[in-house]
């Protein structure tokens, strides 16, 4: 949420990846950084194998090649033009965690590419999840593209962000986790799916509408929750407000009904003015019906694209309505003209990709726009009307910066939908 915002299936598990959705990967090129501090460059590992496939024009209807490399010619017409921008799509597609994810924004990334086709060719580079077979492949591609798209895994992006080998423009799917005054190398640009971020976004609209209301944030006991609980409190207290938190444990992924009476009980002899719901829909679900008696049901409730469980699995019904939350274009924005232009992800066997799933789909798309923007034009600021959000990119000019701001939606008859 993987964003969306997300934890797994590229970092923790539960939700998407650090969504989709949204985070800056440094400040402003009107407040420069300072570059990461020197470090010998680390050993150089044994080269694995590195299944490469490379499309300039894949067909959508073409099964997917085997064997260890296919390049598929531009289409004709174009032989006299400029060679094409090579661009390697590094993912993690021998991962068992992180196969399906990867996966699913090959598939984002492809459907792209055939919209905007012209003038480049993609190497899909395979590799697992392991950081140190993810950097060999990393530096191998990089030496025959001119740029890199990936890694996936948040521990993959963690090791090329401290491992000084980047040296093309790269567009990493995760956030690094840095530690201390660590800083990104600046040919490195970061647009991960980030719930934190998502988080941020939703306290401050929450902010917004209710400037001077105490809150209570209320989460699960899983890390993902926690996350976005921790965000939602930290931004809070950040915009000089008060936040209390209340953390329920969950059996069997329901909440129990003394912890809800617990938190009734607490809403009544300490109100709040603002709730916010680090949960799942379900346990969301859960919460208004225990809140449903006045005065609790006045108590405004908001939270991040966890209360979304996408279009497949959303349950009809107004026990949600009135329920604010953030989420992509792709997921509750299905008439904006960027989202229409491009093909819905194909179901696997009779089931449509869940949330998650589509979440990761929508950042491929993303990935390969902003790619193509940056081999354009590779110094300069620009913007774009994404799928996974309104998106400010700037890149080749110093520190790379990277915003994403999603939609802000209300649940009406049971559906999210975007608030005009």
């Amino acid at each position: 949420m993987l964003a969306s915002a997300c934890s797994a299936p590229c970092g923790t598990p539960g939700r998407l990846c650090a969504p989709i959705t949204s985070v800056t990967s440094a400040e402003p090129a009107a407040q420069p950084l300072p570059r990461p501090p020197m470090q010998a460059a680390p050993p150089k590992p044994a080269e694995p194998e590195v299944v490469v496939e490379t499309f300039a024009v894949p067909p959508q209807d073409a099964p997917r090649p085997s064997g260890i490399m296919q390049v598929i010619p531009q289409p004709a017409g174009e032989a006299g033009d400029q060679p094409p921008y090579r661009i390697a799509l590094l993912l993690p597609l021998h991962s068992d965690a992180l196969g399906r994810a990867a996966d699913a924004l090959r598939a984002g990334f492809m459907a792209a590419l055939e919209r905007d086709r012209k003038g480049f060719e993609v190497t899909l580079v395979e590799t697992s999840d392991q950081p140190q077979e993810v950097l060999a492949a990393y530096v191998a591609a990089q030496q025959q593209n001119d740029m890199i798209v990936g890694p996936l895994a948040r521990s993959a992006v963690t090791a090329l962000a401290g491992s000084q080998q980047v040296a093309k423009p790269t567009i990493a799917l995760n956030h690094p986790d840095l530690r201390g005054e660590a800083r990104l190398p600046p040919q490195l640009l970061v647009i991960g799916l980030s719930i934190e971020e998502e988080a941020r976004q939703v306290a401050e609209w929450a902010a917004r509408e209710h400037p001077s209301a105490r809150a209570l944030v209320v989460s699960g006991n899983s890390a993902w929750q926690k996350r976005i609980a921790g965000a939602i409190s930290a931004q809070w207290q950040r915009l000089g407000l008060t936040a209390r938190s209340q953390e329920l444990n969950p059996l069997n992924g329901y909440l129990q009904d003394a912890e809800l009476v617990a938190l009734r009980a607490r809403l009544q002899n300490e109100p709040a003015g603002v709730l916010f719901a680090a949960l799942d829909p379900d346990q969301a679900r859960q919460l208004r019906s225990a809140l449903a008696t006045p005065p609790l049901n006045e108590i405004p409730m908001y939270g991040t694209s966890s209360l979304n469980p996408g279009r497949s699995t959303i349950l009809p019904g107004p026990e949600m309505d009135g329920v604010r939350l953030l989420d992509l274009p792709w997921l509750v924005q299905r008439d904006h003209p960027a989202v229409m232009v491009y093909p819905q992800p194909e179901p696997r066997g009779e089931a449509r990709l869940g949330a998650d799933m589509e979440r990761i789909y929508a950042l491929g798309i993303d990935a390969f726009r902003i790619a193509r923007e940056i081999a354009r034009q590779p110094k300069r600021r620009f913007q774009l009307d994404g799928v996974t959000g309104q998106l400010t990119v700037d890149f080749g000019q110093g520190p790379p910066w990277f915003e994403r701001i999603e939609v802000p939606a209300e649940y009406r008859n049971g559906v999210p939908t975007p608030v005009r």
